[in-house]
């Protein structure tokens, strides 16, 4: 069973992965800017909130995820939609590959990222409306398929707070108007884990009927 050190613990979805993991039994190093925030975390044996600076080198970031024994690695970090485009380079592109380089010195292969639908089509970044984050998202995945790590890019359609079904659609047809709540794109996530055959595989997500534990 894998051990994960989650980057972004503190987010939505971050939240979420934290809880599914636990009632899993997974062990979850929760990164997050300061221990102040892991009141939203369940008391649980297998939560271990940790702190960890985006701002930090690939070399410092990876004596930590080399401390922790974890052999997965999750991005569901971002600069979120009130900080400048600044901060968009800085956590979403810049963050996302420094936990890259340090994945990669620290040994470990298994590593997931968070990114966003319509990442991979340029021709849509016009109308999105955060066009820098589509670009900061689009190189980081790039960079990603780059790196010799075991990678699997989750693009999820527009996040909903409604309650999760438990059943997605994968790459659909047509991305407009896709959806996907929060928490199914948690439960997919803490399903790829430990799914070999998404290895080096990228996928767009959004709400279906296709039973997650069954989608990959």
């Amino acid at each position: 069973m894998s051990s994960v050190f989650l980057v972004g613990a503190h987010g939505h979805i971050g939240q979420q992965i934290v809880a599914d993991l636990a009632e899993k039994g997974i062990a979850v190093f929760a990164g997050i800017r300061n221990l102040a925030q892991a009141d939203v975390f369940p008391d649980s044996p297998f939560v271990h909130p940790t702190e960890f600076d985006l701002n930090a080198l690939p070399d410092k970031m990876a004596e930590q995820f080399k401390a922790t024994g974890a052999d997965t690695i999750v991005f569901s970090a971002g600069s979120g939609g009130k900080t400048g485009d600044d901060q968009t380079l800085i956590v979403d592109l810049d963050g996302a590959v420094k936990t890259m380089e340090g994945a990669e010195q620290a040994g470990i292969k298994r590593y997931i990222m968070v990114s966003s639908i319509f990442s991979n089509h340029r021709e849509a970044w016009d109308a999105s409306g955060i066009k820098p984050y589509m670009i900061a998202k689009r190189y980081a995945d790039e960079m990603l398929k780059q790196t010799s790590l075991d990678y699997t890019i989750i693009r999820p359609g527009y996040l909903t707070n409604d309650a999760g079904t438990g059943e997605i659609t994968i790459n659909p047809a047509d991305e407009k108007g896709v959806k996907i709540p929060r928490a199914d794109v948690a439960a997919t996530i803490t399903e790829l884990i430990d799914a070999p055959d998404t290895i080096r595989q990228s996928y767009t997500i959004g709400s279906g009927d296709t039973p997650i534990d069954q989608a990959f």
